[in-house]
């Protein structure tokens, strides 16, 4: 057994003391952790590519889009394929908003950009609630503040790297990636709550 301290700030508030992991429940938060920071890490490449006007955009983008897929890979053996793959669609439709706000964004269109970030919000907010649903340890409200908490923090971001300044935007990202394994560790928790039986070695 490993002792985990939670990383993320508002679960370390609510948690007096150490949680105790199996093996098991640590390679299910190592997995999650992987998945997060690869979704900041592929956001944050797609996201240069485009306002640097690359040539790997395309590549990049389809990597990142991967993540969703991968994502449902690591639920399918909790929750079944019909729900992994709901999972996929909201985060994959995450994704897709981000690109299309940042375009708007690198083109000055202020309509299109404020549209994008409507729907990105409005999104953050569906996925919370699915994620309630599927899981009594996950709440709405925390998933929604930590959602967009993210949002704020990539679009700071995405402000940042149009704006040329390199030094906030790396230390924007700084703050995107522990933020980022935050919500992996309340994804782990939930799941070792909700199936305490396939944790237990």
């Amino acid at each position: 057994m490993y002792r985990y301290y939670p990383a993320h700030p508002h679960q370390m508030a609510k948690t007096h003391h150490p949680v105790c992991w199996s093996s098991s429940s640590m390679e299910l938060n190592r997995k999650l952790r992987a998945l997060w920071v690869q979704h900041v890490y592929w956001t944050r490449l797609t996201v240069n590519s485009i306002v640097d006007r690359l040539a790997d955009e395309q590549a990049t983008t389809a990597r990142l889009l991967r993540n969703s897929t991968d994502f449902a890979a690591a639920l399918e053996p909790f929750y079944g394929r019909a729900i992994a793959a709901r999972f996929a669609e909201l985060l994959r439709e995450h994704l897709v908003i981000a690109a299309e706000l940042v375009k708007a964004l690198q083109a000055g269109n202020s309509s299109a950009a404020a549209d994008a970030q409507r729907r990105w919000y409005m999104n953050a907010e569906a996925i919370a609630d699915f994620l309630s649903r599927i899981n009594p340890y996950w709440s709405k409200e925390e998933w929604k503040r930590m959602l967009d908490e993210h949002l704020r923090l990539l679009t700071d971001e995405v402000a940042a790297r149009l704006a040329k300044n390199y030094e906030q935007n790396v230390a924007l990202n700084d703050q995107i990636e522990p933020q980022a394994m935050g919500m992996a560790d309340v994804m782990t928790n939930g799941i070792i709550q909700q199936f305490p039986s396939l944790f237990s070695i």
